[in-house]
């Protein structure tokens, strides 16, 4: 009686380790959103066109924000948690809402990528795109003369507004996209952006919005506007902002976890 032949074959049966899978997914969904020139005008366009036309309509009526710091130090943190907020919220909530529609959402659910998965890549992906974000940004807000604060308070303090701001407003955009059809998502997304790009006090501070500021600092727009401000003025967190934003993050997460529909 013969033997079996035994041997090693590549490649090797099953699925990837799941750190990989995400990190994967995450790369695909940063690509498809940079590629999508709907996604690409509210994540790069529009902020850099806010900036440009904010510091110079500005230094043109001297804009009194009740600081007598320069504009451009101002507006360009606004228009970084401006650019957080369009890409955290309205990109990921309108890309989700399709992906529902068309079925994608479905078949990844069925695929080696558990669900918790490819919603940690689609967020991870995000912080790819805000990576972006930051160098064209930061690079137009350096030739208006930006002058942001120096230090490692600086970067530590950016950093928790990035990841309390995405966390907040990635899970109210999934939060919006499960429980919406596709096109009431879009209507949606885009019309709260507006509302909170206008009142929402993500571009200017507090300060500029009077008796109105007391309510608008508790919104998450105004919390992370505060949040960046803070970071790139006085090189410090913004504890109490960073507060309001974990606790979006947690209603927004607990009304995703109960409401999302995968199809």
């Amino acid at each position: 009686m013969s033997e079996v032949a035994t041997g090693t074959f590549t490649p090797k049966p099953g699925g990837a380790p799941i750190t990989r899978q995400v990190v994967a997914q995450a790369l695909m969904e940063a690509k498809l959103m940079l590629r999508n020139g709907e996604q690409l005008l509210l994540a790069v366009v529009i902020p850099v066109m806010v900036l440009i036309g904010g510091v110079t309509a500005g230094n043109a009526i001297e804009l009194d924000l009740g600081t007598d710091r320069a504009l451009v130090d101002i507006l360009t943190p606004g228009v970084l948690a401006l650019a957080i907020m369009s890409t955290s919220f309205t990109s990921l909530a309108i890309a989700t809402g399709f992906e529902r529609r068309y079925g994608v959402i479905k078949r990844l659910g069925a695929s080696p990528l558990p669900r918790t998965g490819l919603l940690a890549g689609k967020v991870l992906a995000l912080g790819c795109v805000q990576l972006v974000q930051l160098f064209i940004i930061g690079g137009v807000g350096q030739i208006l003369g930006w002058t942001p604060a120096a230090g490692f308070g600086t970067v530590l303090a950016f950093f928790l507004a990035i990841a309390a701001g995405t966390l907040a407003f990635a899970s109210l955009g999934l939060f919006v996209a499960g429980v919406l059809r596709a096109e009431a998502t879009l209507a949606a997304a885009n019309l709260i952006y507006l509302l909170l790009l206008a009142g929402g006090a993500v571009v200017l501070p507090l300060t500029a919005y009077g008796a109105y500021g007391d309510v608008a600092r508790w919104l998450p727009s105004g919390a992370l506007g505060e949040a960046v401000r803070t970071a790139f003025l006085d090189g410090v967190p913004a504890w109490r902002d960073l507060g309001v934003l974990l606790i979006w993050a947690l209603l927004g997460s607990t009304l995703t976890a109960r409401t999302f529909k995968w199809e």
